[in-house]
């Protein structure tokens, strides 16, 4: 047997720790592709119009459970008869199907009142639920207040007092069935000893996804006090980033889904990461003149901070067209919750409204399709 002397023992090892060096720098460098997405809406079929006679329905998200392969959607819901009462009488309801495009079956109350002396005592409402590790979030908007009634079933006012003790909370759970754990405290509070914040009058309508490290972004509707009470504004999004999912949140200064002299310009967005890109779908508040023309958008961003409008920005313009040939452009068509199965975009649930004749809103929400074509980039 040959012996290696000493320095070139040490030659080979330097050789070989430089390759295995460079193999590793290689594969830190292999960035992952991004691509393009236009989003469009696909045919609606009936059955996937969840809507109750008595009952305003709002928005809704689902998630699917692992045990009995079932679809559940945790969704807002408050008495028709009240009114456009949703800030001062909403609770979040649970709801079941066998598909993610229904016909779901309600199942009861997951959110319920629990009283005044609660910061979500009173209302909890525009659900989003997640599935991380092997629990489930829901996160969600959630106030107290007097809950009185402001409004009529015709004319839609708002009860100011709910409307400004709006947070944002997480309730945890091992099922989507329940039960759900809530908390003392908000998830995402105010900004209360700043009073030129974003968010220093209120927090509401949280979006949710998990970072490609592992993080949770959020990004939520903010409103300020810079401009006369109780309405305050400006109304913005803000984005926060956690260790957990139930927080602490760290804050981030710029608002983003901003136009240049608007001060209500976008609204619930909804976020998730997906081919290199984090991706928003938005209602996007278009001013003209005294009105507003609403319709959903799609922005884009590297890192879930900055964000731009995407490539192919126009959605919808709220018309959804239906398999049995119906074409409806809804008054509203909001609140955009994105369900992802195998890793893909599937379904596009929105709440949607119409008015009849005696000047009554009816609201329910609608789960389409989606049909997303990819480009590179």
């Amino acid at each position: 047997m040959h012996k290696l002397s000493l320095p070139l023992l040490l030659v080979i090892v330097l050789i070989v720790c430089s390759g295995k060096k460079d193999k590793k720098v290689a594969l830190n460098n292999v960035k992952e592709e991004v691509i393009d997405y236009q989003i469009e809406l696909g045919k609606v079929s009936p059955k996937s119009v969840f809507v109750n006679d008595t009952l305003s329905i709002w928005g809704g998200s689902i998630v699917k459970g692992e045990e009995e392969g079932l679809y559940h959607m945790l969704y807002s819901v408050w008495p028709k008869e009240i009114g456009w009462e949703w800030v001062n009488y909403s609770v979040i309801a649970h709801a079941t199907s066998k598909s993610p495009f229904g016909p779901f079956t309600h199942k009861g109350v997951a959110l319920p009142d629990r009283g005044k002396k609660f910061w979500d005592g009173a209302t909890t409402h525009n659900p989003t639920i997640h599935k991380f590790n092997d629990k489930y979030y829901l996160y969600y908007m959630g106030n107290t207040g007097d809950k009185k009634v402001v409004s009529t079933p015709g004319k839609a006012k708002i009860n100011w007092e709910h409307r400004n003790n709006q947070r944002i909370g997480v309730a945890v759970a091992d099922s989507p069935n329940g039960p759900w754990k809530r908390f003392d405290k908000p998830v995402l509070d105010i900004t209360a000893n700043d009073s030129l914040a974003h968010d220093a009058l209120m927090t509401s309508n949280p979006s949710v996804c998990q970072m490609a490290d592992g993080k949770i972004l959020m990004v939520y509707k903010a409103v300020g006090k810079k401009f006369k009470l109780p309405a305050g504004g400006p109304v913005v999004h803000m984005v926060a980033i956690a260790e957990s999912p139930t927080g602490p949140f760290k804050k981030y200064p710029d608002p983003v889904f901003t136009f240049e002299g608007e001060r209500f310009p976008a609204e619930d967005p909804y976020i998730w990461y997906q081919d290199g890109k984090y991706r928003a779908i938005v209602k996007r508040m278009n001013h003209e003149g005294k009105s507003s023309v609403f319709s959903l958008v799609h922005y884009d961003s590297e890192d879930g901070i900055n964000w731009n409008q995407a490539k192919h920005f126009e959605i919808s313009d709220r018309t959804v067209i239906f398999t049995d040939g119906r074409k409806i452009k809804f008054d509203h068509l909001e609140r955009p919750q994105v369900f992802m199965e195998d890793g893909e975009p599937v379904a596009l649930l929105c709440a949607a409204d119409s008015i009849d004749m005696n000047n009554i809103r009816h609201s329910f929400n609608i789960q389409i399709p989606l049909k997303i074509t990819k480009y590179k980039n």
